[in-house]
């Protein structure tokens, strides 16, 4: 008989820590006050956390606040980090809130035990798939939040030793939600190599006029509540709601009549996106280093011709998202080291 896979066991029991917590079973949470130093690893909606969810193994479930889909933490390890992961909610309102909720949930005698915060995610930039790390983020085009220093040269070196393999053809992704694997199948592939673009500033803004944009039940792997590869998992309600509710997710003209065209702010930007600047802002406030790793859904190097946002992004955003990922754990195993 062959022996177990530790890496697979890992995943199995991240998977039924998660799976518990989205089906309703009580948080596993510690029941003394828990002051390990950890990092808050953060991304906007469930197609970003995927292959980072999928590599940690989570050893609760903490749900401080679901209303809006914010507010539940999975906690555990990431490439021998301690870590917290989270989705922020798209926009920058969601972002601000789930950054301070963290934050503030995670402290031991009246001190934050968030050591860092690490934020992967897709964003517009040059070319489809290239993943971009600045070393500052602004919301209004004047004031800026420059990345931990610490950070950035950790990623520069990661950047700098060619180890980090970007993917360029396409994977389906799962827009429905239900678990399946979102690389099982790819389409076509970019026409210019991704690769990996250290330095200048990005910019981050939304459409809301500082209203929250709520995830909803059912909402597929883009507004949707919760990670995608758990529902699957377990066969709770949720599987079920995501697969009956997800064909108007899956529209482009869904998603256009929630984003308005958005102007960023004033200036030449490499990376575009609706939440960084956000917690960028809180991580400075607080004292907390922060580092984001912003990988191109809509931009060049698009072999359909599609016309741009929001049509790239639904078509590339698993792609993007995943070369993310691969560099931000890449970093992550790093910053351990």
């Amino acid at each position: 008989m062959r022996a177990a896979n530790p890496a697979l066991v890992r995943r199995a029991t991240a998977l039924i820590a998660v799976a518990l917590a989205v089906a309703g079973a009580p948080s596993l949470a510690p029941a003394e006050p828990d002051c390990t130093p950890r990092l808050l690893v953060l991304s906007a909606f469930p197609g970003e956390i995927d292959m980072l969810l999928g590599a940690a193994s989570v050893e609760r479930v903490e749900a401080v606040d679901g209303s809006s889909g914010a507010g539940t933490f999975y906690v555990g390890t990431l490439e021998d980090n301690d870590v917290v992961l989270a989705l922020t909610g798209i926009g920058l309102v969601n972002a601000d809130r789930t950054t301070r909720l963290a934050l503030e949930h995670f402290s031991c005698a009246d001190a934050t035990t968030i050591q860092g915060i690490v934020f992967s995610g897709v964003s517009g930039g040059p070319n489809i798939g290239d993943v971009m790390v600045p070393e500052g983020w602004t919301l209004d085009g004047v004031h800026h939040f420059a990345v931990d220093p610490a950070m950035y040269a950790t990623a520069e070196a990661v950047a700098s030793s060619g180890s980090v393999l970007l993917a360029s053809d396409v994977p389906a992704g799962d827009p429905a939600c239900v678990g399946a694997d979102p690389r099982a199948v790819t389409t076509v592939t970019v026409t210019e190599e991704p690769r990996i673009r250290m330095g200048a500033h990005g910019a981050s803004s939304d459409g809301f006029e500082g209203r929250t944009l709520p995830c909803f039940p059912g909402g597929g792997d883009v507004f949707g509540c919760h990670p995608c590869r758990v529902p699957l998992t377990t066969g709770a309600p949720e599987a079920r709601r995501t697969v009956e509710h997800a064909v108007p997710f899956v529209d482009p003209n869904f998603f256009f009549n929630y984003f308005g065209a958005s102007a960023p702010p004033p200036g030449d930007y490499v990376a575009l996106d609706m939440e960084t600047a956000a917690v960028a802002k809180v991580a400075e406030e607080k004292g907390v280093p922060f580092i984001a790793f912003r990988a191109a859904s809509d931009g060049g190097g698009d072999p359909l011709g599609l016309p741009g946002f929001p049509f790239q992004f639904f078509y590339y955003r698993q792609l993007a998202a995943d070369n993310a990922a691969t560099v931000a754990l890449a970093f992550l195993a790093a910053w351990a080291a």
